[in-house]
């Protein structure tokens, strides 16, 4: 039974510092009366989202708690977002999204994996299956109460684990690929560096370091899962009635946009590719132009 602490968290609403008004301020003059009521607006509308926002506890399979935020619009269907690598639900791209979505009347959620941002369990590397089953247990939350998940998206891993979960089960009609990797033995070097397999072989781990301390710990068990996560066969496993959308930033460093073009694109049956012009990894720059094409995208299918 998942349990659902049904917390309504609103979160600090940050106004900026307001410089106070001068000996000559008017408040009758046309234009200062039309600054006021904008600035009340404002107001409004802020205090009006962050009430739709809450904060939903969801037990995984290991009954660790996954921590979520829930944009509520009262729509039947639900999108479920995934972040990426050593993210969290926090993280810009997927925050935009959720609330786009909201402003279309869609309800979205958005949480953390086991063992990142609020959620508890502890971090591992690779550890793809066990993602998917934490999102397969917020599928089933939302299932038991009688709201269908119509889509999920996820970002970078998160792409990959909203593609191995549509391999694995059957139950959703729509996913969002953004900036996902298509050959999980690639990007490892970057990271790890180019003699990887030997340190883990001698040491049986390899503890990732950077300015503060260790960051993260990287075992040989958690290397051979990535190793053996094969994108190419999971790809293949997709239901064809699921339709897909790739999304890849023509300028991602991170990950190459053929893994985009070459990949997901050729392998995936009922499949729509959108090319990001100069976005990166995050989309730093280009977040209205993501969005778009993952609302029609998901509209489309509803």
């Amino acid at each position: 039974m998942l349990i659902n602490s049904n917390v309504v968290v609103h979160p600090n609403l940050k106004i900026g510092k307001e410089k106070p008004f001068s000996a000559h301020f008017s408040f009758s003059s046309p234009r200062n009366k039309i600054i006021i009521k904008h600035r009340r607006n404002l107001l409004v509308a802020a205090a009006q989202n962050l009430e739709m926002e809450q904060k939903i506890i969801i037990l995984n399979k290991r009954r660790e708690k996954l921590v979520g935020v829930l944009h509520e619009t009262e729509s039947p269907q639900i999108v479920v977002l995934c972040h990426g690598f050593r993210s969290s639900k926090e993280s810009k791209l997927v925050v935009n999204l959720a609330r786009v979505l909201e402003e279309e009347g869609i309800s979205a959620f958005r949480f953390d994996f086991h063992g990142n941002g609020e959620s508890e369990g502890s971090f591992q590397y690779g550890n793809y299956s066990s993602e998917v089953e934490d999102l397969r247990a917020v599928i089933e939350y939302f299932t038991g109460i009688n709201r269908s998940t119509v889509a999920i998206v996820g970002h970078s891993k998160g792409g990959n684990v909203v593609l191995l979960y549509a391999s694995k089960y059957h139950d959703i009609g729509a996913v969002v690929n953004i900036s996902g990797r298509y050959n999980l033995k690639k990007g490892i070097e970057e990271r790890l560096g180019a003699n990887y397999l030997e340190r883990l072989k001698k040491d049986g781990y390899i503890d990732v370091k950077l300015p503060g301390g260790v960051q993260y710990r990287v075992t040989k068990e958690s290397m051979i899962e990535r190793l053996n996560t094969n994108m190419h066969e999971a790809c293949l496993s997709v239901d064809p009635k699921c339709r897909v959308l790739t999304v890849h930033g023509s300028a991602d460093e991170d990950i190459s946009v053929e893994d985009a073009e070459l990949g997901f694109a050729k392998i995936i049956p009922n499949h729509w590719l959108e090319i990001i012009q100069g976005a990166d990894h995050r989309y730093s720059k280009h977040q209205d132009e993501l969005a778009a094409p993952v609302l029609k995208f998901i509209k489309d299918c509803l």
